[in-house]
């Protein structure tokens, strides 16, 4: 029972690298499969003939696919990534700019202040206080009526 003497070390380090050479092929053909569909400029019929030539002859298919368009598989990668960047930081944008605007509450706690000091009407508050609970009401809108009952 000593495999040791029996698979020598450099049996062991070719072993490995076939293993790896296995995996990383498999890993181009998964991502030639993706760039075929990725591929916008290529009509129905022509993915179809690439697939089929990819799945039946997949040495030759892969080699010829990596000869014919490599170059521009790399950019279709890289246009979507820059489109993804971009959805996210629009993303970002978008919610940081809802961070901006007063809730509801804080709406409320100003309008309860203002009334306080007596710069609107018991009437105005109950309107201005209406439309910031029926969510129509925005920070602009009771500003309006504070600027007006203050004329």
């Amino acid at each position: 029972m000593y495999l040791a003497y029996d698979y020598p070390l450099m049996s062991v380090f070719w072993s490995m690298l076939v293993f790896f050479l296995w995996i990383m092929w498999f890993v181009l053909l998964f991502r030639i499969i993706v760039d075929i569909f990725r591929d916008d400029d290529m009509s129905g019929w022509a993915k179809a003939g690439w697939l089929v030539f990819v799945a039946f002859l997949p040495f030759l298919g892969v080699f010829v696919y990596v000869i014919a368009r490599g170059k521009n598989m790399g950019h279709r990668e890289v246009a979507q990534a820059r489109a993804q960047q971009q959805a996210f930081d629009s993303y970002v944008r978008e919610t940081a700019r809802g961070a901006d605007r007063p809730s509801s509450v804080d709406e409320l706690a100003r309008l309860s202040e203002i009334k306080a000091r007596g710069d609107i009407t018991e009437e105005e508050f109950h309107r201005a206080k209406e439309l910031v609970l029926s969510g129509s009401g925005t920070s602009g809108r009771t500003g309006a009526t504070h600027s007006a009952a203050g004329r």
